[in-house]
């Protein structure tokens, strides 16, 4: 491979970009023709990895061991922003007996998008389908060749489709044979910032009405025979008929390669009009099945049955059909059930990728990024379910512990990332392969019904993932089948080292692949650099503590609802506790969850720096403070010499409910750091969260103090203190109360004297009615007074000829 360099292109020798520590040991493993080279279908165990250069492979052929002097075209690295990719020699012919390894390595955050420009290798004449390819071919891989799963394999003279990978990491294989060489290949890559919406929804086009999903990824069963209703041709909204199969049945199909692990949410369908007849056919119901591999299907179900979409009434109306439960898939097909007339479909897919998602990007182990070394396990049966094969979507088998019989809890999967890593969630897959321990002939096709996961800094203290319902352990759902995978969100943790714990599985055992999502901690400041300091010479000042974060004045509407993050918020380093990050698409919050192991510990969050002589500034916020376990919520001020002040505080349980929190940030001369610290007196049940912190500068700093109503009646912890009264309106309430009291004494005595005289009047039984608000009906029948909502009751007291010297009230 070729690459031709320029301004925009960075190429590098076989040492990877510092980003990509774990590249340097897997890199002779992954090239193409290598023959220490582990294929994850290959039924041997993977054998040691030894430095290896194809030049050594091939020095038998005279033709390979001169073109072995430039061998540098043929194995390059990049890394820039963007750059050209030709065959070696383009645009004259490419030379023989070529294993050419190319890869672009991105950070984290960047999407890469490949786009063809021209492409002529040899052609087979025979060739039956895309990718069947005998001569000359070029592999694209969505990560390591050889390791990563393969995008496509491309020959002869059509332009490959645009390809984008948002895995930090798109492989190119080229090999050319003995015999015909061609022009070859000229390609070009950019890189591009991931775009991640606050009001991110998993529910864009995938790309079937745009073009964006090429006809090369567009197949099916059969074919109508006039080839006027093409799968290309089932393009929602198409205005040229429609996908029909050669005959309707519904063992037919129509099928499409995404290319890429993704998530898929709903489908829109519609019929057609026979452009050469006038009559319409449409779909009434259809069956949905996805694959990992295009080879291992798997039929959508609702519960325990398969489930039917309903489809169209009409051959023009767009039917959406949304997935009830967003399934990850590579391959979709469409499977009609019912129709009317005949089957003619045109459709759209919705969905997403995996990384649209904030903190989601995919850690390594699809990509291969992850060597096999950092992937462990309590044990395994042999090596073709070694943890080395516990790779996403990559292997097709996987994990599988040595026991025949395995205890739940006793065996775990381990990951380690090599760095610390905030880490909020897992795929699993099941696994598929041959058990050659038990003897057994046929496929054994295994997966994890549940499982736990647990996670370390160190690799000493191990923390399970709790559930905030009930303090314990979460216990995750697996997956239903062996090859579809499923997906599993939990609060951010701080993790370098991810362990699965399987509890329930298939009959056919534990069988386990596995990718982590997580993203890069956020960098307050270069530690490297503070670890061991440097003595200040004569002419050196000191930096502050704080100088090594720039000083930001805080925006008028500097609200952090943590939906994607800390927003610019840190953890304090020092602290032996972290706030841990509950991430929900309806409220994302920071939370500390009572334990044993949190008694006493305080977690504290930084805000990011305030510049000097800011402010006042009105600080607010959303809080629980929930629990027996005497939980304790303090806001705080810390200079840039470390000096801390207690600004607010509150203690005790406050009820399972969100109250608003407010404080006054004072103008300082100085940067300073808001602090939230949090920490429990006793390790019984009691939660602390925090959200939607707000520091504003434009809040009317009245509005800024707490108000009495924040608290309930019955709160006894500690508070805010409420600024007092002025002292005349005490005597304003004093007079008040008095006036009031001479007028009850007043009118009870009116009422009285009435009594008297009406009771003088009357020998026998008395009634009297009138109309009143009066706290003597608490004497009087209740049911009496229930009257029509807006008309004042009506009180009716009957009094007997022996009471009449009694009072009412």
């Amino acid at each position: 491979m070729k690459a031709v360099t320029g301004a925009s292109s960075q190429p590098s020798a076989p040492p990877p970009p510092p980003h990509h520590p774990h590249l340097t040991p897997l890199f002779a493993r992954s090239l193409p023709g290598n023959p220490l080279a582990h294929s994850p279908d290959a039924s041997s165990p993977p054998p040691l990895l030894t430095p290896l250069t194809q030049c050594s492979l091939k020095t038998r052929l005279r033709e390979y061991r001169e073109y072995c002097g430039g061998s540098e075209f043929c194995f390059r690295n990049f890394s820039s922003a963007s750059g050209m990719i030709e065959s070696p020699g383009f645009p004259d012919k490419y030379p023989h007996n070529l294993e050419c390894s190319y890869m672009i390595l991105a950070s984290p955050l960047m999407d890469i998008t490949l786009t063809f420009l021209t492409f002529d290798l040899e052609n087979d004449p025979l060739q039956v389908g895309e990718g069947d390819c005998k001569y000359d071919w070029l592999d694209v891989w969505d990560g390591l060749p050889q390791v990563s799963p393969l995008i496509g394999r491309y020959c002869g003279t059509k332009i490959p489709p645009e390809i984008r990978s948002s895995s930090a990491l798109l492989s190119l294989s080229f090999h050319t044979d003995m015999a015909v060489a061609k022009d070859g290949f000229s390609a070009r890559y950019n890189m591009s910032q991931k775009e991640v919406s606050d009001s991110f929804h998993c529910s864009m086009a995938l790309g079937m009405e745009s073009g964006k999903i090429s006809d090369d990824q567009i197949s099916a069963s059969t074919t109508f025979y006039d080839n006027r209703w093409l799968p290309r041709q089932a393009r929602l909204n198409n205005d040229d008929n429609a996908w029909t199969p050669s005959e309707d049945s519904n063992k037919e199909f129509i099928q499409v390669d995404l290319h890429f692990l993704k998530v898929l949410t709903g489908i829109a369908t519609q019929g057609a009009v026979s452009k050469e007849t006038q009559k319409s056919y449409f779909v009434t119901s259809f069956k949905l099945e996805v694959s990992t591999n295009g080879e291992d299907w798997m039929v959508y179900r609702h519960g325990k049955n398969h489930k039917i979409f309903h489809a169209n009434t009409d051959p023009a109306e767009v039917v959406l059909n949304r997935v009830p439960q967003p399934v990850l898939a590579r391959f979709v097909r469409i499977r009609p059930q019912t129709w009317k007339n005949g089957i003619a479909l045109r459709f759209e897919l919705y969905g997403c990728q995996i990384t649209d998602a904030p903190c989601s990007e995919l850690q390594g182990m699809l990509s291969g990024l992850l060597p096999d070394s950092q992937i462990s396990a309590s044990s395994s049966r042999d090596m073709v379910w070694s943890p080395a094969t516990a790779r996403l979507v990559a292997s097709r088998s996987g994990w599988f512990p040595a026991s025949v019989q395995p205890i739940a809890g006793e065996e775990w999967l381990q990951v380690d990332l090599g760095v610390p890593k905030t880490v909020r969630g897992v795929i699993t897959q099941g696994a598929r392969g041959t058990d050659t321990e038990s003897g057994a002939t046929g496929d054994n096709r295994a997966f994890v019904r549940k499982y736990k996961v647990a996670y370390s800094v160190t690799g000493k203290d191990w923390n399970f993932v709790i559930d905030s319902k009930t303090s314990m352990p979460k216990i995750f759902e697996g997956n239903l089948h062996y090859d579809t995978p499923e997906l599993r969100h939990f609060d951010e943790v701080v993790a370098q080292l991810v362990r699965l714990y399987p509890e329930r599985w298939s009959p056919a055992g534990i069988g386990m692949r596995v990718e982590i999502l997580g993203c890069d901690l956020p960098e307050l400041s270069t530690p490297a650099d503070t670890a061991t300091p440097t003595p200040p010479t004569a002419t050196e000042t000191t930096a502050d503590p704080m100088t090594t974060t720039a000083a930001i004045a805080p925006p008028a509407d500097g609200l952090c609802d943590f939906d994607h993050g800390l927003c610019g918020w840190s953890h304090d380093p020092s602290a032996p506790l972290i706030w841990s990050l509950h991430s929900h698409d309806l409220n994302s919050y920071l939370h500390l969850e009572a334990s044993l192991k949190s008694q006493r510990q305080r977690a504290r969050l930084l805000s990011p720096v305030v510049a000097a002589d800011s402010g006042p500034l009105c600080l607010l916020f959303s809080y629980q403070l929930w629990g027996e376990a005497e939980g304790h919520l303090n806001v705080l001020l810390r200079d840039n010499q470390q000096d801390e002040t207690l600004l607010w505080t509150l203690s005790n349980d406050q009820g399972p409910v969100w109250r608003e929190g407010r404080t006054i940030l004072p103008r300082s001369p100085k940067e300073f750091q808001v602090v939230m610290e949090g920490f429990f007196d006793h390790g019984s049940r009691g939660h602390i969260w925090i959200d939607n912190i707000h520091i504003s500068s434009g809040s009317p700093l009245d509005d800024c103090t707490q108000p009495i109503a924040a608290f309930s009646p019955e709160v006894t912890g500690g508070g805010v203190p409420v600024p007092p009264l002025p002292i005349h309106w005490y005597y304003i309430m004093a007079a008040g109360g008095a006036l009031l009291l001479l007028a009850a004494a007043i009118l009870l005595r009116a009422l009285c004297c009435c009594r008297q005289h009406l009771a003088a009047s009357k020998k026998n039984q008395l009634s009297v009615a009138y109309h009143s608000s009066s706290q003597c009906f608490q004497y009087a029948n209740w049911a009496s007074s229930m009257a029509t909502p807006g008309v004042e009751p009506v009180l009716t007291v009957r009094l007997d000829s022996r009471d009449r010297h009694r009072t009412l009230c």
